[in-house]
């Protein structure tokens, strides 16, 4: 797979009047905070650009959100350029990829290992530990400057993709570029505090809820657990609020596989996976219908049940112990 050079991508965005940037639903720091910061940049330099959506924001991320998002995929008619951050095929934001496809360039940057290039434009780098730091080197590529509005966006795209910089994909670019962005300004504090510590007492009673259905198999290798629609309307917490509940899983001694599912509506299921050491959970994911990284992946299956989707996915996962 052959990258286009951050200067090649760059003067697609310079020559753009409009840009539309497109984030995964479901979407991340990562993914939210890479589109602020690039968004900022973009109108910095007189282009009409917007994020748009097509599900709610976590409150928790909401504090990025300073006028970048909309839901309104006629503000902009047929913009210049379509660009996808942090996810790297349509179905991934599957009520916008029709409005994507009327952008008369495509550009997708993104981190995950099992995206494979779709756009006329594209930087793929597993190797990079979040979509922020792809961000960052595209911005100083096109050079323009990084202000502390820009990055505390970085920042948060970063800090959330490391796990705090506690994931073995953090790296010492990571720290440089962060150290970079301390230069500009960011008050990292301020940023951990709306990741961290926006908590709603019904997020702690659904986490409670969650443990009590903690399975451990293959001899307290794989850590399973799921939360169900009626867990949720009996609790008053919102599906966001499960967020973190796969690394929790990951945390337990012995653990090496982590798997958390969430029932959304509809007959859909979403799984997160996540590993400590060896294990590809990229691979599981990827026979499921998924992707991602080697230890951090996920998949959503259709038209099942949440017991159905359980016993899938303990078989498919349970192969890496076999």
């Amino acid at each position: 797979m052959k990258n286009n050079s951050f200067e090649e991508i760059g003067e697609q965005l310079r020559s753009a009047d409009t840009v539309l940037l497109y984030t995964h639903v479901n979407m991340d720091g990562d993914c939210l905070g890479s589109a602020a910061a690039l968004c900022a940049v973009l109108r910095g330099m007189g282009k009409e650009s917007y994020i748009l959506l097509e599900d709610e924001l976590h409150d928790n991320l909401k504090f990025l959100d300073k006028g970048y998002c909309t839901y309104d995929q006629n503000i902009i008619a047929k913009p210049d350029v379509s660009m996808c951050i942090d996810c790297g095929a349509p179905d991934r934001f599957p009520k916008r990829a029709d409005k994507f496809a009327e952008g008369r360039v495509s550009i997708c940057v993104d981190h995950h290992a099992t995206t494979a290039p779709f756009c006329q434009y594209n930087y793929i780098d597993p190797g990079a530990a979040a979509t922020g730091e792809l961000i960052y080197k595209l911005i100083t590529a096109m050079g323009q400057e990084i202000d502390k509005e820009i990055g505390e966006a970085l920042f948060a795209a970063i800090t959330t993709d490391t796990g705090n910089f506690q994931y073995s994909n953090t790296t010492r670019e990571s720290h440089e570029i962060v150290a970079a962005l301390y230069d500009a300004g960011i008050d990292s504090n301020a940023v951990s505090v709306e990741i961290y510590e926006t908590v709603r007492v019904e997020k702690l009673m659904i986490k409670k809820r969650i443990l009590d259905t903690l399975e451990l198999l293959a001899d307290g290798r794989l850590a399973m657990a799921y939360v169900s629609q009626e867990m949720l309307a009996e609790t008053g917490a919102l599906m966001e609020e499960t967020e973190g509940s796969v690394a929790e899983l990951r945390s337990i001694n012995k653990v090496e596989v982590a798997v958390f599912l969430k029932e959304e509506t509809g007959g859909r299921v979403y799984i997160s996976f996540r590993s400590k050491h060896d294990a590809d959970v990229a691979e599981v994911a990827k026979g499921l219908g998924g992707g991602g990284h080697k230890k951090a992946a996920g998949c959503t299956l259709y038209d099942t049940s949440l017991d159905e989707a359980y016993t899938t996915v303990r078989d498919a996962v349970m192969e890496i112990f076999d």
